[in-house]
């Protein structure tokens, strides 16, 4: 038996929901990390450091290069990524089981956006719910600023309140030392909250523009960046001011400390404080970069992913679909 068939017959061999949890964690990682110095500038611009939002994108960029290294463009890449695999291991494959669940759980419903918008949003729930601590920890350590090598060379100090965490593992255990288990999941309301709406809205755009790609060219990589373009820039704006509420109160414990102010709590008293007290604009810092982040990063994860499932020989839709029809009826007759 040759290599190419003993890897064929691995890949036939194993579960369709194993290769789709391995195409969303390949995904994921790959669309993550070309993102990742947009995305620690955007977090920089939603936790209110303001030496950061007044001198914009171009100026935030030459800050953190010249003070941290091109390192400081990555870090929390590390917690990043870490959670990202899982978590997008879950949504894809998780979007694809409750479709499936949906699909015979009521025989009656109708194939379209309504299905693609529903199951998007039950899959983004479930991978939030089983990955969020690492993305309360991903924002933490992005949050940190360090001085370069050469500015403490020169004594400058830096603020004790901006080098808390020494890396993942220490700010896990610093985190559930201080807050416990719940503390871990501070935010994960307003994380709910948007990423019901978001991650429907991101599959049911998506999946709606491929429908009315002509037949030819539905393999079409470009057309697949496209469609994964407009389907994130949609799903992202209706829900961008949730995600500014998860990440001040993900930080806010640091923030609280340095400016001597209390604790928020709940989600919408988060919203109403960040409003009044930082104006409605707050609610939409960093949009600007999440636009030039979200774009590339739900393009190529959507074009990864229907690439990996090729690779991976995932059968369609529509064979999966038969094939359960096919399992269901003789189970029903025997």
């Amino acid at each position: 038996m040759g290599e190419s068939e003993e890897k064929n017959g691995i890949l036939d061999s194993m579960p369709v929901f194993a290769k789709e949890l391995i195409a969303g964690g390949v995904t994921g990682g790959i669309a993550k990390t070309a993102v990742a110095p947009l995305e620690r500038i955007k977090i920089l611009f939603q936790t209110r450091r303001d030496e950061f939002k007044r001198i914009g994108l171009m100026g935030s960029i030459n800050k953190i290069g010249k003070t941290e290294g091109l390192m400081g463009f990555y870090r929390g890449n590390g917690a990043s990524v870490a959670r990202i695999v899982p978590y997008a291991a879950l949504h894809y494959m998780a979007y694809e089981e409750y479709r499936r669940w949906i699909i015979f759980g009521f025989p009656e419903t109708t194939r379209g956006p309504l299905l693609d918008l529903v199951a998007g949003s039950f899959a983004g729930g479930t991978a939030v719910l089983f990955t969020y601590p690492l993305d309360l920890v991903r924002t933490k350590l992005a949050y940190q600023v360090v001085g370069s090598a050469k500015a403490q060379a020169k004594a400058v100090t830096i603020p004790m309140e901006q080098i808390v965490y020494r890396g993942i593992t220490d700010c896990f255990s610093r985190t559930y030392r201080e807050s416990g288990f719940r503390g871990l999941y501070r935010g994960v309301a307003p994380s709910m909250y948007g990423i019901f709406p978001y991650a429907g809205l991101k599959f049911y755009f998506y999946e709606e523009m491929k429908r009315h790609v002509p037949a030819e060219h539905k393999k079409d990589i470009s057309l697949k960046l496209v469609c994964g373009s407009v389907a994130g820039l949609l799903g992202q704006t209706l829900t961008y001011p949730l995600d500014v509420v998860r990440r001040q109160m993900q930080v806010e414990r640091l923030y609280a400390a340095a400016k001597e102010e209390t604790v928020r709590r709940g989600t919408m008293q988060t919203l109403v404080k960040i409003a009044r007290e930082e104006g409605w604009k707050q609610l939409f810092s960093g949009l600007s970069i999440n636009y030039l982040k979200v774009v590339p990063s739900v393009a190529i994860g959507f074009t990864v992913y229907d690439v990996m499932k090729l690779h991976l020989r995932v059968p369609s839709r529509e064979e999966t679909e038969a094939e359960d029809r096919t399992t269901r009826k003789r189970n029903t007759l025997s």
